[in-house]
C-alpha cells in the first residue's frame, strides 16, 4: 500500500501527535501501550515536554517520518505522476511515499514507484535529502532509470507522463519538496554534473500544501 506524503500538515498517526521542533504541540492524550491517560511534562534528564502515561509510566516519543521516492530519467525526460488523492489532488509529483518498516530507503523508493506509476526502476544514485522540520518529514530522493519503457497510473495517480525538461510543470507541482528537488536537478543539468544535495526546507508556519513556494532552502550542501 502506498503512503503518500502529506506536506503542509503533520503525518497522520494513530493518535494525536506532539511536534515540538516547530514550536507547537498536538497532544497525545492516551498511552499507546495500555490506553491510560497521559500527562504532559518534561521527564527527568530531558529538555522537551513528552506525553507520559499516568498508569504505566511509558513515555511517548514522536519521530520524523521518512519519505522516499525516485527522480526517473528516460530519454532525457522526467517521469511525473498526477495525484489522484488529497492533498494536492490533480497536481504533479515524483513517485514517493512513506518508507515502511523492514525495507531500506532504496527499496521503499522502488516500491512507491511501482505502486504509483507501475514502473520498474533501477536506482542509479542518491540525489537529495531534504528535511522539513515543521511537519516532521525527511525526504530521500534517488536518481533512477526505467528498466523497461512501461508505466501506467496506480491507484493514487490519475496520470503518469514523461516530461521534457523544458516542459516540466513547475506551476502545477504538488509540494515544496518536489519543487526544490526538480529545481536542484535543473541546476545540475545546466552545470553538466550530477551532485548529491542536502538541505532544510523551512516552511512558513500555517502553510498549506498548495503554497509550494512559501519556504526557504537552508543549509544547502552539494557534493
Amino acid at each position: 500500500m502506498s503512503h503518500t506524503p502529506d506536506e503542509g500538515v503533520p503525518s497522520p498517526p494513530s493518535t494525536s501527535t506532539a511536534l515540538h521542533s516547530a514550536g507547537f504541540t498536538r497532544k497525545i492524550n492516551f498511552c499507546q501501550l495500555c490506553g491510560g491517560p497521559t500527562k504532559h511534562e518534561v521527564p527527568d534528564g530531558e529538555e522537551k515536554p513528552r506525553a507520559i502515561c499516568t498508569r504505566c509510566g511509558k513515555i511517548a516519543y514522536e519521530n520524523p517520518k521518512m519519505v522516499v521516492g525516485c527522480l526517473i530519467e528516460h530519454d532525457n525526460k522526467i517521469l511525473l505522476c498526477k495525484r489522484n488523492v488529497q492533498p494536492s489532488h490533480g497536481l504533479w509529483t515524483l513517485p514517493a511515499g512513506y518508507m515502511e518498516i523492514g525495507e531500506s530507503a532504496a527499496e521503499g523508493a522502488i516500491r512507491e514507484t511501482w505502486e504509483e506509476a507501475n514502473a520498474q526502476v533501477e536506482i542509479l544514485s542518491p540525489f537529495a535529502q531534504l528535511d522539513i522540520p515543521l511537519i516532521g518529514q525527511t525526504y530521500i530522493i534517488f536518481l533512477a532509470k526505467l528498466k523497461r519503457p512501461h508505466f501506467a497510473p496506480g491507484p493514487e495517480s490519475s496520470e503518469c507522463k514523461l516530461f521534457a525538461l523544458e516542459d516540466i510543470p513547475f506551476d502545477s507541482l504538488a509540494f515544496s519538496s518536489m519543487l526544490v528537488t526538480l529545481n536542484l536537478y535543473m541546476e545540475d543539468k545546466k552545470t553538466g554534473r550530477a551532485k548529491f544535495h542536502y538541505g532544510t526546507i523551512n516552511k512558513r508556519p500555517g502553510t498549506s500544501p498548495s503554497e509550494i513556494r512559501e519556504y526557504t532552502l537552508d543549509s544547502h550542501m552539494r557534493c
